[in-house]
This record gives C-alpha cells, structure tokens and sequence, in this order.
C-alpha cells in the first residue's frame, strides 16, 4: 500500500479543489489515528486509577502518542486486513513498556465511534463559524438594501414590487433555520462511550470485577478526559441516526444556498439584468465566446448542493438497516459520505461568502424593470381607490385588464409600457378618480407594504444570535 499520491493517478477534487486544508486534516488519516491514540491512553488513564495497569506503562503510552507511522500500519494491514489492530500493533511496536496494555477490554467501536463523534464535533464547528460570516454579510446588505425598490417574480413573471432587501431576508431567513439546525447537531453530539461488543459493557465488568471501579464509572472518567459525552443506550455502535441527523443538517444548508445560487443565476441573465455575481478582470466566461460572463460561482454552487442533497439518504439507510446489534455494511460508505458532506458543505459556504461579498447590484437594471413591469401592479392601487370612491369593482377590474393586456402587446414590439397614459385617460377610470391622481397611484415604489421593516428585523435578528455566540 502507497502514500505516494500524485495527480498521475485519480485524486478525489475534495483531496485539492473543494473544502479547505483545515476540514481536510479533520478527517485526514493521521489525524483519525491521533484521536485513536489519544481515546486509548484516556482509557488505560482510567484503568490506571482501577488498579489494573501501572503508571509506567500509562506514561509510555504518552511518551509514543503522536508518533503515528501510516506507512508501518499500511504494512500491517496489509497482512492481518483490520486497520484498526493494525494501528494497535504499530503503537504497541513503538510502546514497548506500554504497548501490552493498548485497547484493554476494548471492542473496535468504542474507539473508531468515540473518535468519530470527535470528528464530526470539530467539523460542524468549522461550518458553524463559516455560516456567521455568512449570516453576517446578509444582514449588511438587508439593512442596506431594505428599501431599494424592485419588481418581485411569482412563477417567473413580473408580480408586484418587493425591495432587494427584503428578497434577501427571504435566504437570510433560511440560512437562521439552518444555523439553529447546525448548533443543535453541535449540543447533541454523543460518543458511543466504553459499552463493548454489544453495548453491554460486558468485558469490561469482568475486567473491573474485585476493582472498586464499575464500567459506568470507567466510562464517566475517559468521556469526561476526551470531552465528549457518551450515548446512554449504544450498541456495538453509536447510533447511526446521530450521521443522519447531522448529514441532514448539512443538506438543509444546502438547500438555501441553492435557492440563492439559483435565484443569483436568474437574475444575472440579460432579460433581467438586476444582480451579477463578481467576475474577475482576467476571469474567462467561455472557451468558444469572448462575450460571455457565465454565472459560474453559482453554477458550482447549485452544482455541488445538488451532491449533498442525495447524501442524507445514505446515512438513512445505514441507520435504517442497522440490523440487531450492528452490521459492517456501513463502513465503507461512511469513510466517504461523511468527510465529503462536510468539505461540500464548506465548499459552498466558502463560495457563498465571496459570492455575496462581491455581489453586485444593478441600480439601473432593476430601475428599468421596475418601469416596465411596476405599473401593472400598481394598477391594484387603482382598481382599490376607483372602487372606494364608488365605482364597480368588477367593471372596473374588466376595464383595467383590457387595457393591461393593450399595454403587454406594445411591450412585447418593443415600444414603451403606455398603460399609465392609457389608463388616466379613460373615461371609466377618470370619472372615479382624477387624472393626475391616476399616474401617482400607478407609481409602484409606494407599493411595498411593510417589506423594509420586516427585513430589517431578520438583519436585527442575525445581529442578536451572532454576537451571542461569538
């Protein structure tokens, strides 16, 4: 077995292209065998104070701890096909006052599942840190953009104004939910603790018998020396809903910044014309087309969600089909699907954070739309005040629908939106309110309820939870 690795051969582009060194290294080979090492002298510490090994054989164990040697365990692996005894013999090669004593009643899950809680600990904290950035550049730009006025789109057609600000507290929203979900998987993490081969804490009874010292104690004393809290009911394994639970969370992330990705893709597009992520003075659109400035931050971005988004479902089935007291059929796919969870959840919030630091506006952009579109809705305005001053509130929808439908045709050859001039005068309307009334109500700026301060209020929200935790 090589360590050799080299873009000569396939290289996973979690391995160099996504996720950053800091997420790599958490579940980095070296970095798993450390926690290994450092769960098994916890354990011989806690056998120490039963009287069961001695000071010297616990000190040896220190004095070794991190002097992990893949190559050597590669060696033995190779042989005996087990990674974790493999570890154990290579530890026990270099402890040789200690080395007899490593893994004493132990069965290989309350390691690897202790270890692996600590992982997944270390992980969602990284996530966490990167989603306040996040959360923190939203609510910047809410509070700037609350009250800039611009068309909304419900099923991909002009609807009636929003501010930006307040499509942007629609995500920041979401992304609030998401931050609640990820501090929740943080609190709720649980090791497998020292329960043995089936959760009985069997092995270690005997092992502690005539000791002074019960499995419950022995268990409370290596937990509270790693940190971490044990699951009350484990069998040979943690349960496996806890990755579910967690890889979830994840996808949940996921899907917000999807829906902003998307949305950032939509409104790029020359039709609309009203966002654009940041793109580069040397950065290349395409290959075949000088011109082109692809959206392509957020096309990785959907991308990449899209591959999260299936992952949960694995975690579903290893804990769905985690039959009696354990089977092995999830082993494999947990040395995949969890590391990659995480480096494709930090991708994304490494793009989303440069993606909304670099986010532009387009004043004119969505001022032009705004004039196009904004006077249909607008015309709600109208038909409200005609109606209030006595006028038929069907007749009058009738009469303003035939004159939008006028105003969509020269829109749709190119000439200016005449409905505003149109509507002010016609008769039906001008009787029930003046002319010159008519063109202010159809001035669509006024038509966004209370949307500014509602945004503002999700910005104050993010404002308070951040600093709370920071």
């Amino acid at each position: 077995m090589t360590n050799a690795f080299t873009h000569e051969s396939f290289l996973s582009p979690f391995t160099w292209r996504y996720g950053s060194d800091a997420m790599r290294s958490i579940w980095s080979e070296s970095h798993k065998r450390r926690l290994w090492r450092q769960i098994w002298v916890a354990l011989a510490e806690a056998q120490q104070s039963a009287g069961l090994v001695s000071t010297e054989q616990v000190n040896d164990l220190k004095a070794h701890q991190t002097e992990i040697d893949l190559d050597r365990a590669h060696e033995i692996e190779s042989k005996i096909h087990h990674d974790l005894m493999a570890e154990i013999r290579t530890y026990a090669e270099q402890a040789t006052v200690g080395g007899g004593i490593i893994h004493l009643g132990a069965t290989s899950m309350d390691i690897e599942d202790n270890a692996e809680a600590l992982r997944l600990r270390e992980s969602i904290t990284l996530i966490i840190d990167y989603t306040q950035r996040l959360l923190t550049q939203f609510a910047t730009l809410i509070d700037r953009e609350a009250e800039h006025v611009c068309m909304a789109f419900t099923h991909l057609q002009p609807a009636e104004p929003t501010t930006v600000g307040y499509r942007l507290a629609g995500y920041a929203q979401d992304l609030l939910t998401d931050y609640a979900a990820l501090q929740h998987a943080l609190a709720t993490i649980r090791g497998k603790g020292f329960k043995g081969a089936v959760g009985t804490s069997a092995s270690y009874s005997e092992l502690l018998s005539s000791t002074g010292m019960t499995p419950a104690q022995m268990e409370a004393q290596i937990m509270d020396k790693l940190g971490l809290e044990a699951f009350t009911i484990a069998t040979q394994t943690y349960p496996r809903r806890q990755d579910w639970d967690v890889v979830n969370a994840l996808a949940g992330l996921g899907m917000t910044i999807y829906r902003l990705a998307f949305d950032i893709r939509i409104l790029q597009s020359p039709p609309f014309g009203e966002w654009a992520e940041p793109f580069g003075a040397s950065q290349v659109g395409s290959s075949a087309m000088p011109f082109k400035r692809n959206p392509i931050n957020s096309e990785n971005l959907d991308s990449l969600a899209r591959y999260l988004a299936t992952l949960p479902r694995v975690a579903w089935d290893n804990a769905a089909h985690n039959l009696l007291e354990r089977t092995l059929d999830d082993s494999g796919n947990r040395r995949i699907f969890l590391p990659e969870a995480f480096l494709t959840a930090e991708e994304l919030l490494i793009r989303a954070n440069k993606l909304m630091a670099g986010l532009r506006i387009d004043a004119a952009g969505i001022q032009r739309n705004l004039a196009t579109y904004g006077v249909f809705a607008a015309t709600e305005r109208l038909l409200m005040e005609a109606a209030r001053n006595g006028g038929d509130r069907q007749e009058l929808h009738e009469v303003i629908r035939e004159h939008s439908l006028k105003a969509w045709e020269a829109i749709r050859s190119g000439q200016d939106n005449p409905l505003a001039t149109s509507l002010s005068q016609d008769e039906a309307i001008t009787r029930l309110v003046l002319p010159e009334r008519v063109g202010e109500l159809l001035q669509a700026d006024a038509h966004i309820g209370d949307a500014p301060q509602r945004a503002r209020q999700i910005a104050a929200r993010i404002r308070e939870l951040v600093l709370e935790k920071a």
